[in-house]
């Protein structure tokens, strides 16, 4: 057995809460407070929030895997009325949001779905169905309460009035080519929307029952293929770009677009996702590996600065997200 198995194996009880068919409770002892690492497996149609983040370890596989927290529409009922055997297929996002002092999932499926979920309770707060055509991409939660969607099949950027209940629908739309990615700005007060080759600065409006989406200013991509859109979490107010070929790091203060090298140019080229960890600047990727079964996704997640990677064997990854863990504070 290698050093880095036997390290797997040893800790593994850091997150020892097996994934049933269910939502694992969100407290799990033994978890040590810093950052783990949440996972959008479409092979399981699930949201996978992974323990052990610091040596990235604490993985079984697909079928009772040590985890934090869990999640899947499939297993939700509550989201009976839309369809999640469809409209949960392909999921592709997941970020951890916290309002009025409680953590939120913020999911997407190319199905349709987008969805709000509490953390805690494993209820969903709001969701909606955006139809088959839309795929949505991504999504965000704004302090108000409200979602803003992004659907690249739809070629728009919706803010839905969530706040007004859990199958609300009503919503303000700009429209953008190819919509992938969307993050909401508390500093600068933005909605920042990432399309085929813009990133778009959205000035919110109106009311949270009736809000209003205002383009403040465009700035072109430096090349096209847009598609991931993140907060540089050590420098705020910066952000993360990926295009179809590289890694941008964007400075909206002077609109101005950096790429970021990897050390080779396959490791920068069609990146699904991207982040920073707070603590130690450490990127981690997501990104096609075409060993599996599918085009998009991967098995294996990709560290840099320093270097690593790290295999989850049986899963079709999509996207990857630092995640606080629970009793860090984040």
């Amino acid at each position: 057995m290698s050093k880095r198995a036997r390290l797997w194996r040893a800790t593994a009880g850091l997150a020892a809460l097996a994934v049933g068919a269910g939502t694992v409770p969100a407290t799990a002892a033994g978890v040590r407070p810093g950052w783990a690492v949440a996972v959008v497996d479409q092979a399981s149609r699930r949201v996978l929030v992974v323990a052990g983040a610091d040596e990235l370890t604490g993985y079984r596989g697909p079928d009772g895997e040590p985890v934090v927290w869990s999640w899947s529409a499939d297993t939700a009922g509550d989201l009976g009325d839309l369809d999640p055997r469809r409209s949960w297929e392909l999921p592709d996002e997941a970020k951890s949001r916290v309002r009025d002092g409680r953590r939120y999932l913020v999911a997407t499926a190319s199905g349709g779905l987008a969805a709000l979920v509490d953390t805690g309770t494993g209820a969903t707060a709001w969701a909606v169905d955006t139809g088959p055509l839309a795929n949505p991409h991504s999504a965000e939660l704004l302090p108000d309460g409200n979602v803003a969607v992004a659907a690249s099949g739809g070629g728009w950027i919706r803010l839905y009035a969530a706040s007004l209940g859990p199958r609300a629908t009503a919503y303000a739309e700009y429209r953008l080519p190819g919509a992938h990615g969307v993050h909401w700005d508390g500093r600068a007060r933005l909605l920042w929307a990432l399309g085929d080759d813009a990133l778009t600065a959205l000035r919110v409006g109106g009311t949270a029952a009736a809000p209003a989406l205002t383009a403040e200013r465009t700035v072109p991509l430096p090349e096209p293929g847009g598609h991931d859109l993140s907060p540089v979490l050590a420098e705020p107010g910066r952000l993360w770009v990926s295009t179809a070929g590289h890694l941008w790091r964007f400075d909206p203060a002077a609109d101005r677009f950096t790429r970021v090298r990897l050390g080779s140019e396959g490791a920068e080229r069609d990146i699904k996702s991207v982040g920073d960890e707070p603590r130690t600047g450490r990127l981690l990727i997501a990104a096609p590996d075409r060993a599996g079964p599918c085009s998009w996704c991967t098995s294996a997640l990709t560290l840099h600065r320093p270097d690593g990677s790290w295999r989850l064997p049986g899963t079709h990854l999509y996207k990857a997200r630092w995640w606080p863990s629970w009793g860090s504070g984040a």
